[in-house]
């Protein structure tokens, strides 16, 4: 029997708890849908706004101070984060104070006094978290990146905004999207660690006043097809050249996801994977050489990221494509494609050992999903992956159009545009 259980609650809303009694904490998400992904250009950061501006003060709690005052009191601690597709709440406390995490997750999601004047401050810091962004040129090359994977879609645009939009911004339009999006259908809670079931159930029918009303908003159309490989450049006078490149790739709800991860592992995922061991180890191109995945509903990408000697990078930028068609002309071998598997599986188990793991990782896939797969189900799901799988997914993701961002102090990007065969 799964551990976890999922409870339909008032308005559409619902719980999905683990208990896990042999613990000494207490975790609790409130995910929403609503992210990034649902705003229009001119409203571009609303949903980050909205994140910072929660933890501003409510009717009852009504400073920063007195939030942070009430969890950190009890030694625990209290974030969000907010993503393409959801906006996420969470708290990990000593189980014995749960009733009190649940109470000011709640409070600063339903009774958030979104005060003028506290508008007005966080649009300083966001302004200066923007700017920030553009100065760490390791962040700022991944912006670059989904801009061209995503080009004049709003999976391609920064999840904080731009200074343009988040100036722009109102306190009316930060109520209307609140109100819009904070609702009860949007709502999924995950509860993990030594909690009572019955007893968080009675305290969240209890604590639970958002609108209950679908606001009937459909995620934007999927982002239109790449015409062919390009190559978006910054001129900055930095010692280090940082590259991201990559492909589109697929969405969370594809049959092949776990296929995708795997190859991902092989190629890029930790010291033991190609790109660490060719770029780096033995041929001393890159610093910092690594790949990684997104997942969205209807689209992907699968990416490298390489920090480089600006003299390495173009070589550097074609051994990544070599290994990259390494991976569709040649079959793994078993020892490669087992090693893949233990990390991909290690990976999974030592990241659900934390009631805060277990928390998100339940309320991420019943939001996102509808569904929840146990930790023994995803394992199934990989140990089942052939070489032939990794090599067919490889074929079907690595020989579409590679885009790349560059930043660095380069005064033309034709080696770049060469490297792509463009």
């Amino acid at each position: 029997m799964a551990p976890h259980r999922v409870h339909g609650l008032a308005g559409g809303a619902k719980l999905v708890t683990d208990a896990m009694p042999e613990r000494l904490s207490a975790s609790l998400v409130l995910m929403f849908g609503g992210g990034s992904r649902l705003e229009d250009e001119r409203h571009a950061g609303v949903s980050h706004f909205i994140e910072h501006l929660f933890f501003k003060g409510t009717q009852r709690r009504p400073t920063s101070k007195e939030i942070a005052d009430a969890i950190e009191g009890v030694g625990g601690f209290i974030n969000a984060s907010t993503d393409k597709e959801l906006t996420a709440y969470w708290t990990r406390v000593p189980a014995e104070h749960t009733a009190l995490g649940l109470d000011v997750l709640l409070d600063i999601v339903s009774n958030s006094k979104l005060a003028p004047a506290d508008v007005e401050r966080e649009r300083m810091v966001i302004l200066e978290e923007l700017r920030m962004y553009q100065d760490q040129p390791q962040d700022f090359v991944q912006n670059l990146f989904e801009e061209i994977m995503w080009p004049g879609h709003p999976l391609g645009r920064d999840i904080a905004g731009t200074e343009e939009s988040v100036s722009r911004l109102t306190r009316d339009d930060i109520l209307e999207y609140a109100s819009t999006h904070y609702r009860l259908p949007n709502l999924v809670m995950g509860a993990a660690g030594a909690i009572d079931e019955l007893t968080m159930l009675g305290l969240v029918n209890l604590g639970l006043t958002l609108p209950a009303e679908a606001n009937g908003r459909l995620l934007p159309a999927p982002p239109e097809p790449l015409a062919g490989p390009r190559v978006q450049m910054r001129r900055r006078r930095t010692e280090q050249a940082h590259i991201c490149l990559g492909v589109r790739a697929f969405s969370y709800l594809h049959p092949d996801r776990y296929v995708l991860d795997l190859m991902n592992t092989v190629l890029g995922e930790g010291m033991s994977s190609r790109l660490f061991l060719n770029i780096r180890e033995r041929r001393g191109l890159a610093y910092d050489v690594h790949s990684f995945t997104q997942k969205h509903r209807d689209t992907g990408l699968l990416g490298v990221y390489l920090g480089v000697d600006p003299k390495n990078a173009v070589g550097a930028v074609n051994a990544v494509i070599a290994e990259m068609q390494n991976l569709c002309d040649q079959a793994l071998e078993q020892e490669e494609l087992d090693r893949a598997k233990e990390f991909t599986k290690g990976r999974l188990r030592l990241e659900l050992e934390s009631t805060n793991g277990v928390s998100f990782w339940l309320a991420y896939q019943q939001l996102l999903m509808g569904s929840i797969k146990t930790i023994d189900d995803e394992i199934a799901l990989i140990d089942v992956i052939t070489a032939d799988d990794v090599r067919r997914v490889a074929n079907e993701v690595l020989r579409t159009p590679i885009q790349m961002a560059v930043i660095g102090p380069f005064a033309k990007d034709a080696p770049f545009r060469a490297a792509l065969g463009t």
